[in-house]
């Protein structure tokens, strides 16, 4: 159904001109792949020339290539029978310093446009398109805008306003002061308070630069590629982003945001020429050709190799603090348009870092010299000149000259021995899995696969052409065996473009940022006139006058609460049990040849001191070896054999209420077809025969998640101050907090610096024997209809040699409920056979409380969450509190937390399990941010809203309720939540339902003081607020 197998018919290949039959032919076509391969080089059609016709059939799909006759802008439509439609338009987008210019004008050009003057008509349309995705990302390079929906009348509106905002944006001088900086007194109605620097991106950057992975990566392309734009910080670095003025925004946008340096994007299964139509007469036919003169040149190689030292803040939540120096050797490599020598060098370095088995994982993470990889580790095709880098990070700095060491005779080693058979065809059968596999994003994955090359002219369609490459690949293996050997040699040992970077913290770094930007701040307001101050005052009232007005949207094009679908479809869906008595749920889908396993292991009565390390145990499962298999040959088969083995601990709500919930771990993994019994296999293996008596490779592999989590605090605080506000308002909340949240960061840097880990290892020991049975497990499968009989049969002989207990162990909890999932004749039409019983675990006597934390870390910005306990999933409130949440986003935390305060993001989102939840990313303001959450509240009670935004909140939810599901994905709600298809049903009937003064009734109902429990965490520096208010814990 996906592929492109039928041949083109000669004599349509033939014909000219653009007959109305021929345009019938394609459209009535069974598969947008075969209406694509109707077109013909030269054919012209609303401006443009097709210039190359070409079937990708390893991706299902066909790509179109054209040029914009009057512009030379490029056109890529990957047409392919997927639903979920998706548009880019890029720019090649080069600056010449910090100041960030690419992304303030990203954010600058969505804040209205000549045809949409609305203010922020690209947050707006969030709230009026059913769209599957909406954003704009500037990378080095290029900036890219991209959109996706399944609806072609929306797709019609967000090409509108993508393209008006693209060509022709206001770029108003009070949007640069909000979205990139500004001079403004800290109370802007009060010019006698001191004036400060504010705007959305001097506070994303500085949050962004919190991250010393990022610092690191920074740097570390600044000095591999210090002669053109890759000098500069694409993004912005906050002590330099002041320096940038408004004339010089508007100026990046003549030069950059043209259609003869633009590269647009269509993909999916709507009609190629009404999208070139739109186009052309929306914004193409207004241009002529500009020579755009954006090229960036090849980086001038060195003599003689580089070092280079930076310095960071010190990490509170790694282990190890003597041991916070990253180091690493980087080498510079050709230009990423040479397609083939890029998917060597890819595949090269890949077989050099990744998994166990590559020589630099044995030769630099199991040295014990570090905690895990250095940042920007392997290959980089980003840049007009890829490069390759490896090191470590958690590094003492006296071994930094051992690592460089290591590295060199690690190279040596390779160039002499090269790599086993198994390894390469691992890998290559990792491409095989992955070109099948489908994802629901799978246009947006392409776009920014091909984005980087395609930037400097290189060929996305010979980008695409995986099925080539590979073939290509293994004739110059088979041509020449010491291929790869030589690769080394040529571009890592006898390359002198190398540059080694070194970063140490620094204990006072952050107050010398502090120092510097306080004395940026000096400067320019010493620079400052009496008349400039009194204009910026002016501004800064002008600006917040403009923040609070009501903003007519009128201009916006949008759906239609109407134009939603009024069911949801039925998902086929069989239940039988397997080996006696698991469940095993079987859903027939069109998988591309893959199948999917499933298995959920519920907990009951796992102990709560074992809890903690439940995370863990999921960790380094697949990862310390099973049966004769060493943990080395253990990932070398789940690679050849699998697309994968994720072990994940889970907390499932229950739909009903608040106080019951279902603990466990999930098991997910997918393989080809033809290797399903090797998979089960393996997976037999891990539960029957797991090995956790190699105590060295633990140490390394608890090091490495302890190292992932702390670095990946900054880029989540949000997530992680959220969690820790549910703590204390469901028994399922205080879980997720010891499975996810900074209980667990803590926990495992405590692990990582423990002398001794075999107390850790007996407690996983004593995981492994509540779990690894079949007992309180239950299975889903999702492959091709035709192959469910065997696949069902492979699984229950899993399932039949699985171990399984004599006797009933007593429950941790004296509360555990056995509740089936509703299923057969009068319950679901769409199930069949058995039933799923889930475990629940119920807490009758929990009470919930309210709980101020702040958890002091030492970021530039702060990140919040406020809980509050609400109504389950079931609960007639749970639709209309979803609805709320979107409507207070887009209403009035919107411009409160991000227009005004300066945050990066902002506002309010209900959970399944029933917990709503306000919430603010990279935000400089935390102690007004948490005054907005309250007067939120209040302008919800009141009602100062109308229908029209009711009805705008609900697209904004349905666009989410009705986001595109996998074919793997099929069926998951109801396997792991027991949701069916008539309780989705219900809630979307109960969505359409959702009126004004329902809402009004709610807000009251749960956000007023005192009605429901709600606890706040805020994640950040210290503050005044929280240390002079005895009811924060400050931890």
């Amino acid at each position: 159904m996906w592929r492109c197998s039928r041949p083109v018919p000669v004599a349509l290949r033939r014909l000219s001109g653009r007959s109305a039959e021929l345009r019938a032919w394609r459209w009535g076509s069974t598969t947008a792949c075969e209406r694509a391969l109707q077109y013909r080089v030269g054919e012209k059609m609303h401006g443009y020339t097709v210039s190359q016709v070409t079937p990708v059939p390893e991706l299902f799909l066909t790509a179109v290539k054209l040029d914009h006759d009057g512009t030379g802008a490029r056109h890529l439509h990957l047409a392919r029978e997927d639903s979920n439609n998706l548009f880019s338009v890029q720019f090649r987008t080069t600056p010449m310093d910090s100041t960030g210019v690419p992304h303030i004008l990203e954010h600058t050009v969505l804040c209205g446009s000549q045809k949409y003057p609305c203010r922020d008509p690209f947050f707006k349309m969030l709230n009026r398109s059913l769209s599957t995705f909406m954003n704009a990302f500037t990378a080095s390079d290029y900036t890219m805008y991209p959109f996706s929906t399944q609806n072609p009348k929306d797709f019609q509106n967000l090409l509108s306003v993508y393209l008006d905002a693209a060509f022709f944006p206001c770029l108003r001088e009070l949007d640069f002061w909000q979205e990139g900086w500004r001079l403004e007194h800290e109370d802007p109605t009060d010019p006698k308070t001191a004036l400060v620097f504010k705007g959305v991106v001097f506070n994303e950057m500085k949050g962004a630069f919190a991250d010393s992975e990022r610092v690191f990566s920074q740097h570390l392309q600044n000095q591999l590629l210090p002669d053109h734009t890759y000098a500069a910080v694409s993004g912005g670095a906050p002590l330099c982003i002041p320096d940038l003025t408004w004339e010089q925004l508007r100026e990046f946008h003549a030069k950059h945001y043209h259609p003869s340096n633009a590269r647009f994007l269509t993909y999916g299964n709507f009609p190629l020429e009404e999208h070139l139509r739109q186009i052309h007469e929306e914004a193409l036919s207004k241009f002529q050709r500009i020579e755009p003169n954006t090229a960036v040149p090849p980086q001038q190689r060195w003599e003689m190799p580089r070092e280079h030292h930076v310095h960071c803040a010190p990490d509170a939540l790694a282990a190890g603090s003597p041991r916070q120096t990253t180091v690493s050797v980087s080498f510079l490599l050709p230009d990423i348009t040479d397609t083939a020598e890029a998917f060597a060098l890819t595949l090269l370095s890949t077989l050099l870092v990744s998994g166990p088995s590559a020589p630099f994982y044995k030769a630099l993470i199991e040295s014990g010299l570090g905690s895990d990889f250095s940042p920007d580790v392997g290959y980089n095709g980003h840049t007009r000149d890829a490069y390759f880098s490896v090191g470590l990070q958690g590094v003492a700095e006296a071994d930094v000259a051992r690592v460089r060491d290591i590295i060199d005779r690690t190279l040596d080693d390779v160039i002499a021995n090269g790599f086993e058979d198994d390894q390469i065809e691992a890998l290559l059968h990792k491409i095989e899995i992955r070109m099948k596999h489908q994802s629901v994003s799978f246009g947006l994955a392409l776009a920014s696969h091909i984005a980087s090359c395609w930037n400097h002219d290189g060929d996305p369609v010979e980008l695409l052409q995986l099925g080539a490459q590979v073939a290509q690949f293994r004739r110059r293996l088979e041509e020449n065996p010491e291929f790869l050997q030589e690769k080394v040699k040529q571009y890592f040992k006898n390359n002198r473009h190398k540059l080694t970077l070194s970063m140490r913290p620094d204990d006072q770094y952050s107050e010398k940022q502090m120092q510097l930007e306080t004395e940026k701040l000096r400067q320019k307001v010493s620079s400052l006139s009496s008349e400039d101050k009194r204009q910026v005052y002016e501004k800064g009232l002008q600006l917040q006058t403009q923040q609070s007005e009501a903003q007519d949207a009128s201009c916006l094009p949008a759906l239609k609460v109407s134009d939603i679908e009024p069911s949801m479809p039925c998902t086929e869906l069989a239940v039988a049990l397997a080996a006696g008595n698991v469940a095993l749920q079987s859903c027939g889908q069109p998988t591309n040849g893959v199948t999917y396993v499933r298995a959920f292991c519920s907990l009951p009565a796992l102990p709560a001191a074992l809890r903690p390390y439940v995370p863990l145990f999921c960790s380094v499962l697949t990862k310390l070896g099973c049966g004769i298999l060493d943990y080395r040959q253990q990932a070398q088969q789940i690679e050849l054999k699998t697309g994968g083995i994720a072990v994940t601990p889970q907390v499932l709500p229950d739909s009903s209420h608040l106080d019951t919930y279902e603990q466990g771990v999930l098991f997910s993994s997918f393989c080809l077809e033809r290797n399903l019994q090797d998979m089960m296999h393996l997976w037999g293996e891990i539960f029957n025969s797991p090995r956790f008596e190699e105590e060295q490779h633990f140490r390394v592999l608890v090091k490495m998640a302890a190292q992932e989590l702390a670095n990946g605090v900054p880029d989540s605080g949000h997530l992680y101050a959220s969690i820790r506000a549910n703590k204390t308002l469901t028994p399922a909340g205080d879980l997720q907090e010891t499975f996810s949240g900074m209980e667990q960061v803590r926990l495992m840097k405590s692990i990582a610096e423990m002398a001794d880990v075999k107390p850790v290892l007996s407690q996983l020991l004593l995981i492994k024997d509540h779990m690894l049975d079949r007992e309180n497990m239950r299975c889903a499968v999702n492959a091709a209809p035709g192959q469910l009989s065997w696949v069902q049969q492979v699984v229950g002989d899993f399932l039949a040699g699985l171990g399984q207990r004599t006797r009933e162990r007593k429950p941790e909890h004296p509360h555990v409920v056995e509740k089936p999932v509703p299923n057969g004749p009068g319950d679901s039409a769409c199930l069949s056979g058995s039933h799923i019983t889930r475990k629940l675990i119920t807490a009758p006597t929990f009470k919930p409380y309210p709980m101020k934390t702040h958890l002091v870390l030492p970021f530039p910005v702060s990140y919040v969450g406020d809980c509050v306990r609400t109504a389950p999933y079931t609960h007639p409130d749970h639709a209309s509190l979803r609805i709320l949440a979107r409507l207070m986003t887009a209403k009035f935390l919107h411009t409160q937390i991000r227009e005004k305060g300066g945050a990066y993001g902002g506002g309010a989102k209900l959970s399944h399990s029933g917990v709503f939840t306000f919430y603010s990313y990279r935000d400089p303001r935390p102690a007004e941010t948490l005054q907005a959450f309250a007067e939120a509240a209040d302008w919800a009670q009141a009602g100062r809203f109308s229908q029209q935004d009711v009805d705008e909140a609900k697209l904004a939810v349905f666009s989410v309720v009705d986001a595109p599901v996998a074919p793997s994905d099929k069926g998951l709600d109801h396997f792991l939540y027991g949701l069916t298809d008539e309780m989705g049903q219900a809630q979307r009937e109960q969505l359409f339902a959702v009126h004004r003064g329902v809402l009004i009734d709610v807000a009251h109902r749960y956000l007023s003081d005192g009605r429901s429990a709600h606890s706040l965490a805020l994640l950040g520096p210290e503050n005044a607020r929280t240390t002079s208010d005895p009811s924060w814990v400050i931890q």
